[in-house]
């Protein structure tokens, strides 16, 4: 079975359109285990009761950040080592120094691409 089969990423973000054309992409590069979940708070309670590979969220969302709820995922021993994938319109350098700190395993510029987007996955999962 090849990784891409395999594979469980959540989405999280709250623009339902961001989450579709990363849906699209996804789909694109062939992963079709994709869950979504549109807070921080829900994929952490999403997260806790079913596990995924990796997480690609959003970094500006209202209640907590994406790097909030990275925090929060690294905090809980059940969650610590899901891959994580930040995506951010505006990536400053405070931003990818508290992801770094936090155990940030990549990050995506938006607007991506189909292609940036496989090798940021890639860089943290391996050769789909």
């Amino acid at each position: 079975m090849a990784l891409k089969d395999a594979l469980k990423v959540m989405i999280v973000d709250d623009m339902s359109v961001s989450r579709g054309l990363m849906t699209q992409s996804l789909e694109e590069i062939g992963i079709k285990n994709i869950d979504f979940q549109t807070s921080g708070p829900e994929a952490l309670n999403r997260l806790a009761v079913n596990p995924a590979h990796l997480v690609i969220s959003d970094y500006n969302m209202p209640g907590m950040s994406g790097l909030d709820l990275l925090e929060r995922l690294r905090a809980n021993k059940m969650t610590a080592k899901i891959g994580f994938i930040l995506i951010t319109g505006s990536p400053s350098q405070e931003i990818l120094e508290r992801g770094v700190k936090l155990g940030l395993n990549n990050l995506i510029k938006k607007p991506f691409t189909t292609p940036s987007l496989k090798a940021s996955i890639e860089a943290v999962v391996g050769k789909l």
